[in-house]
């Protein structure tokens, strides 16, 4: 790949992780109330400790790209050939979602600004599949917000085709037209005493009690809010396509991560502190189509006004969608690269982008675009996203004691190490505890879906290639002046380790869900 881009550019590239907040923010506000704020903060500084762990990882892999996924995966493949492909897995099924969510909710704002409710464009709808059996009301269907939503992937897939560098220009652009307007909508409100007190009292769940189930409801809100919150860690997807890796990846992560704890923190407060609880419960905040209008609203915009300022909000989703192409693309070549992922994969074009990688995004977010609840594609996607932390807070320890001498250009403090492990087993327990929130089935499916790795990895890796990695796989880890890797020390520790998160996730199960079945 192409060595296009500096550490800032990076960080423009990575903006679209603090847009994520868009997509989820009316959910998790309807599910849990006044103390929306509180979860988003909580989950937010969790993926913020968590990028030191990635930060040095990343700077072990210089030729790879991809994201930490990758990089966690070399520290699990000398252990176990289930959870190493299991990571890369989890972690493309987790971003790439973002295409088909922000698409829909993108052409969701527009239809609802520029048509009234009852138009035939936003009642049409041809039903093909009943899916309520997983979820009520679910459908795949087709109507004109999966239009509109098609019509934007495309547009998407069809600037970064020429290449990293002018992917970070429109980014540049996209920042400036959508992370401002959503700072705009943001802090008008703080200066001109919007913000209201009552709106956070009483501070409790919004079932009103600190009872168990008030618990459950906080736990599924840091559930779904990782996997917006967390998203920092997608700077370090370019590290092949980075000018000078060794010195800028740490840069580009630690910087995205500062801009995500800026607006994970602010913007839900003020959404909540403006319009309040009972707002939060009105039709299309909790499937987050009625987002757009509602945070237009807070400034006082009138009509023209607020459609100008949802067309900008349009551009932060369209900012999200583009940070997820560029990531969830370069995971699928890596894998496809590295020996993980399908052979026709590995395949760049004239401008170093991988053309085929984003044709496989495009045609399963098509198919994800069709389903009638985002907020349910949302909530399975985050099953493996979070199960992704867990598996790569791992991999952190991992390689220190695997790799000991192999060469760090950055090296994480060991106490925010350690605090990452920990944090791992909290990531564990969310999964166990709060997926299930979002749907009966959301903790079955997403655990399924993430084992669906272990047939794609194994029928490349011992049928295709013959139960032999790529040469250069790993040749990343090998300490300088040496020509082959160091004995793993590890020992028994990445099982107990396995063990330890099972357990985490089996009590969190068992704590709020034993009376129910999954």
């Amino acid at each position: 790949m192409r060595r296009d881009v500096n550490w800032w550019q990076v960080v423009f590239i990575a903006a679209g992780s603090p847009a994520l907040v868009m997509f989820s923010l009316g959910g998790i506000s309807a599910v849990t109330g006044t103390i929306s704020p509180l979860v988003w903060f909580i989950s937010v500084m969790i993926g913020f400790i968590a990028i030191f762990t990635y930060a040095e990882i990343a700077g072990m892999h210089p030729n790879k790209s991809g994201g930490t996924a990758v990089y966690g995966a070399t520290a699990w493949v000398r252990h176990s050939r289930i959870i190493a492909p299991m990571s890369i897995w989890s972690n493309w099924l987790a971003w790439s979602p973002i295409l088909a969510i922000g698409s829909g909710l993108g052409s969701g704002y527009l239809l609802s600004i520029f048509l009234p409710p009852d138009h035939a464009l936003n009642t049409w709808q041809l039903t093909l599949i009943d899916l309520g059996f997983l979820k009520e009301g679910l459908t795949i269907r087709i109507n004109a917000q999966f239009i509109v939503g098609t019509i934007l992937m495309v547009a998407v897939w069809s600037i970064q085709h020429s290449g990293i560098a002018r992917t970070a220009k429109v980014n540049i652009v996209l920042t400036l037209g959508g992370i401002i307007p959503l700072l705009f909508v943001t802090l008008i409100p703080l200066f001109t005493g919007q913000v209201h007190i009552n709106n956070f009292v009483p501070f409790v769940p919004i079932n009103g009690e600190w009872n168990l189930e008030g618990w459950r409801l906080l736990i599924g809100g840091l559930f779904l809010a990782a996997w917006a919150a967390y998203a920092a860690e997608n700077a370090v997807c370019y590290m092949s396509e980075m000018k000078e890796p060794r010195r800028d990846g740490a840069r580009a992560i630690i910087w995205s991560g500062i801009l995500c704890v800026a607006l994970y923190s602010l913007v839900p407060f003020v959404f909540q502190g403006v319009l309040g609880t009972e707002y939060m419960l009105s039709p299309g905040i909790a499937s987050g189509e009625g987002v757009g209008v509602a945070l237009a609203s807070m400034v006082g915009a009138g009509e023209v006004g607020a459609k100008i300022l949802v067309v900008m909000l349009t551009f932060t989703l369209f900012l999200g969608i583009m940070t997820a192409m560029a990531g969830s693309s370069r995971t699928l070549y890596q894998g496809g690269h590295d020996g993980w992922m399908p052979k026709f994969l590995d395949q760049l074009n004239e401008n170093g982008v991988p053309t085929r990688a984003m044709w496989a995004d495009l045609a399963f977010n098509a198919i994800l675009l069709l389903m009638s609840d985002y907020l349910f594609v949302l909530a399975v996607s985050a099953v493996n996203y979070v199960l992704f932390h867990y598996l790569n807070l791992n991999a952190g320890w991992i390689h220190r004691l695997d790799n000991p001498d192999s060469d760090r250009p950055y090296r994480t403090p060991k106490v925010l190490l350690i605090a990452g492990v920990c944090l791992a087993y909290v990531n564990a327990f969310l999964i166990g505890a709060g997926a299930n929130i979002w749907g009966n089935h959301i903790l079955f499916l997403g655990l399924a879906a993430a084992f669906i790795s272990t047939p794609v990895f194994w029928y490349r890796h011992y049928i295709v290639d013959k139960g032999k990695f790529p040469d250069h796989m790993l040749s990343d880890l090998i300490p300088p002046g040496k020509t082959e890797l160091t004995p793993t020390r590890a020992g028994i520790l990445p099982y107990v380790a396995l063990a330890g998160g099972v357990t985490s996730m089996a009590l969190g199960y068992f704590i709020f869900w034993s009376g129910n079945f999954i």
